[in-house]
């Protein structure tokens, strides 16, 4: 028995051996027949240089093992199907089941394979996406946002088909924007299958967009690290180039089933439901089941400890290093309490956990559908700033994800509304401090008159922080003040709860307040909104 459980080892490790030697040599082979064929890529290499004809996906981890018949784990992560959405309950609260099954028929559903090389900083994958034009208006191409060229890094795509069809794409804003063309317009209601490969490499600064996308400090950040869906909206294809210091992303909500190859020793923190996990040599393999979500977020480091809290059945995690544990359990806390009082005055939080990571952001905090960013620095210490920055990064949970805007045009639908949500949630604590903080950055800029209702590339950048988050916070005081504290209470209720998931606007906003307060409120929006 001892001697046949031993041949039948030996087989099965010879099995595998060799299959792995004809996968690479099958690889080798389509490398040299392929011109474009990008290089492999080895332990701590240089990183590819740009060019303009993109390269066939070719990548190899460093110092792979291949696995034993005994260490490999069945992996069963459920089908990706736009038919069964169920996969997507287990991480959302029940007053939002019905929308994940059911609510969202035209929604993006994203498959995406992550494979991070062992110096973190590189990565490569392949994307299968389901679109469907919601539209009411036939499409003649698709357009994806490339962003990692426009946050100091590099994104390569290859292999792009449409139904399985090969397409020729065509690149413009600097390579941040992907244009397919549809060989046969895509009607109202009609769904394509759309698969590509890519290639990154992740900045090691935080200096573009706050270190959204970045490998510092041992920290990776990643931000919209993978090809991203336009929004098509009233003016067509949102396409444009960012300015450096508001946000970058505009994105509809979607569904995403990722799954992330990454080395072992370091912790992943991502948006979604952890589905599923397998360790095999020294690698790991995490699916997660993400959405509805306006984008998927994924954070790793070797440092990383969990710090845990219940809130009411959501469950709280911070990751952070050891030495910061007391700022990590005091934000902990103050993200409880900001989700009852937002959950009360807007909507239920959507989902069943929310994830904090350390990063190197320069932001003070960032905002991702169910994960929030926290400057390290902010954690040395359980004080004011930690508590308003961790308040208004919950409060983006209702204004960015739950409720989208055009972050770009109207910054001020979600900034700005989160600094209130913030406001209301210091005026329940019976704190003033952070009302004067909003009155410090316009006072800043003189308390001058600008618009609030401006894109964020018409501002400086003290007009952006006095104006965005100063005056734009107060001017939802002067709406109350002008429609009452009951008519407004169940302005702002119906406002979030009438536009959940979808892309609200200015107009939105101030009709909804209209019919709540059954007056004309053009000459205070004039005031203090339009241009």
């Amino acid at each position: 028995m001892l001697k046949t459980n031993l041949m039948k080892k030996i087989f099965l490790f010879l099995a595998f051996a060799l299959l792995f030697l004809s996968a690479c040599l099958i690889g080798a082979q389509q490398t040299e027949s392929t011109p474009d064929a990008s290089p492999t890529f080895a332990p701590n290499a240089s990183a590819p240089t740009p060019k303009q004809i993109r390269p066939t996906l070719h990548w190899e981890t460093s110092n792979p093992k291949t696995p034993t018949a005994t260490a490999t784990p069945t992996w069963k992560l459920p089908a990706f199907s736009a038919a069964d959405r169920s996969i997507y309950l287990n991480g959302l609260a029940p007053e939002y089941q019905s929308a994940a099954e059911n609510g969202l028929p035209s929604a993006s559903l994203y498959s995406i394979d992550f494979i991070i090389a062992d110096e973190l900083y590189r990565l490569a994958g392949s994307e299968t996406v389901i679109y469907t034009n919601a539209e009411n208006v036939e499409l003649n191409e698709i357009n994806f946002r490339l962003y990692p060229n426009l946050l100091g890094g590099e994104m390569r795509v290859s292999k792009i088909s449409i139904d399985k069809k090969s397409v020729v794409p065509t690149y413009s804003l600097n390579d941040s924007l992907l244009t397919l063309p549809l060989k046969i317009a895509l009607q109202p209601q009609e769904s394509v299958v759309v698969s590509m490969d890519f290639t990154a490499t992740i900045s090691q600064t935080v200096d573009f967009n706050h270190g959204v996308q970045s490998y510092y400090d041992a920290t990776l950040s990643l931000a919209h690290a993978y090809p991203v869906i336009a929004v098509y909206d009233a003016k067509g294809w949102n396409a444009e180039i960012p300015s450096r210091f508001g946000d970058v992303l505009y994105a509809d909500a979607s569904f995403f089933v990722v799954t992330v190859d990454a080395p072992k020793r370091i912790t992943l923190v991502a948006s979604g439901y952890e589905a599923q996990r397998e360790e095999i040599g020294n690698r790991q393999k995490v699916a997660y089941i993400a959405g509805p979500a306006r984008d998927f977020y994924l954070a790793a480091s070797s440092e990383y400890q969990v710090f845990t809290k219940d809130a009411n059945g959501i469950a709280l995690r911070f990751y952070a290093r050891a030495s910061v544990q007391v700022g990590a359990e005091y934000a902990l806390n103050v993200a409880a309490r900001a989700l009852a009082i937002f959950s009360e005055k807007y909507a239920p939080y959507p989902y069943r956990e929310l994830d904090f990571v350390a990063t190197s952001t320069t932001a003070g905090g960032m905002e991702y559908p169910g994960a929030i960013a926290v400057a390290k620095e902010y954690l040395s210490a359980s004080d004011f700033y930690l508590e308003s920055v961790v308040a208004h990064e919950v409060g983006h949970q209702w204004f960015y994800n739950l409720v989208g805007n055009n972050q770009l045009s109207e910054p001020w639908l979600d900034e700005s509304l989160t600094q209130f949500a913030a406001l209301q949630y210091f005026d329940v604590q019976g704190q003033a401090l952070f009302r004067r903080d909003m009155e410090n950055r316009w006072n800043a800029i003189d308390r001058r008159g600008i618009p609030v209702g401006l894109p964020v590339n018409a501002y400086s950048h003290a007009e952006y922080s006095g104006i965005i988050y100063g005056r734009g916070g107060l001017f939802f005081e002067a709406l109350r003040e002008s429609m009452s504290v009951k008519n407004f209470d169940a302005f702002f209720k119906d406002y979030v709860q009438s536009s959940l998931w979808g892309i609200a606007t200015t107009e939105k906003l101030k009709t909804t307040a209209e019919t709540h307060c059954a007056c004309d409120l053009t000459p205070l929006f004039a005031q203090w909104i339009y241009p």
